[in-house]
């Protein structure tokens, strides 16, 4: 199983000199400013070896009194088909919903927004690029040097980026992943029905297929949203039919659009936060 406690750029080693080189560049390339929601956004980039030496940005969001990522678990947002790092908050909001859920009581957590290609699917393609592991080996290490708590993190998607939010907890199971939302995800039942681009070939589909890896999921608390109207909707109700532990399910009215996920981020972020916070009894990942 792929973690980035096992991945090529050791978590070790990030406490020493490669920390400082990580921090620096944070330093140099992030920005910060605070949106009209009093979260903080800080943004950084580097050049993905797993992408193929392609440039990911990446946007942290802060909650409302807290300036310095030091010591916050985090959630990694997941965009969809076409979207990028900024999508989180230009068409989710996920600023305002992240100030929404902590002013209301919720344990402070981070949202780790990152570029993972536009279509890409969040999973290895036959042309090498892979996003999946551009996460756990590249992003998480850096997040680590940050300070961040990334022992366990949540995961949180859009369309695309919920097919690859719920593979991601399933590649990484519940030692490494406290909670998993999914807005829309883009599910097909069959090879053939799956967008032009989403995979590589009927193999690429079944080797990343998330209805047969339900079984993973077991001790993750997993949150799905789709609209009445969307796409999705008859192939998320049939995932969700076999989630192991099925934390929730809104089928809110609305069709695949930002407008139904901004107005359901409250609910997927709330339980999410507590989530982060609790302990797991029976060990997990080392580190911070």
């Amino acid at each position: 199983m792929n973690s980035w406690g096992e991945s090529r750029l050791d978590r070790r080693s990030l406490l020493g000199g490669a920390a400082l080189a990580v921090l620096g560049t944070w330093a140099l390339v992030g920005c910060s400013g605070s949106v009209a929601s009093g979260v903080t956004r800080r943004s950084g980039s580097f050049r993905s070896a797993a992408r193929g030496g392609a440039k990911v940005a990446y946007e942290v969001l802060l909650p409302p009194g807290h300036q310095d990522p030091s010591g916050l678990p985090v959630c990694l947002a997941l965009h969809g088909r076409a979207g990028n790092h900024r999508t989180a908050v230009s068409g989710l909001h996920l600023d305002r919903a992240l100030a929404t859920v902590t002013r209301a009581g919720a344990a402070s957590f981070a949202i780790v927004a990152m570029d993972g290609g536009d279509h890409t699917y969040w999973h290895r393609r036959a042309n090498g690029d892979d996003p999946q592991a551009m996460l756990t080996d590249e992003l998480l290490p850096r997040l680590t040097a940050m300070g961040m708590r990334t022992n366990r993190i949540a995961v949180f998607g859009w369309s695309m980026g919920g097919y690859g939010a719920l593979l991601l907890a399933e590649t990484l199971g519940r030692s490494c992943v406290a909670f998993a939302a999914a807005d829309a995800p883009a599910l097909w039942l069959h090879p053939g029905d799956s967008a032009a681009g989403a995979f590589d070939d009927a193999d690429d589909f079944r080797r990343h297929d998330v209805f047969a890896g339900r079984a993973r999921l077991a001790g993750i608390p997993v949150r799905v949203v789709c609209g009445r109207s969307d796409p999705f909707l008859v192939a998320t109700k049939a995932f969700v039919s076999g989630v192991p532990e099925l934390a929730g399910a809104d089928y809110p009215p609305g069709g695949h659009d930002d407008k139904v996920w901004s107005t359901t981020a409250v609910a997927q972020l709330t339980p999410m936060a507590a989530a982060l916070r609790a302990p797991l009894l029976d060990g997990g990942l080392g580190g911070r």
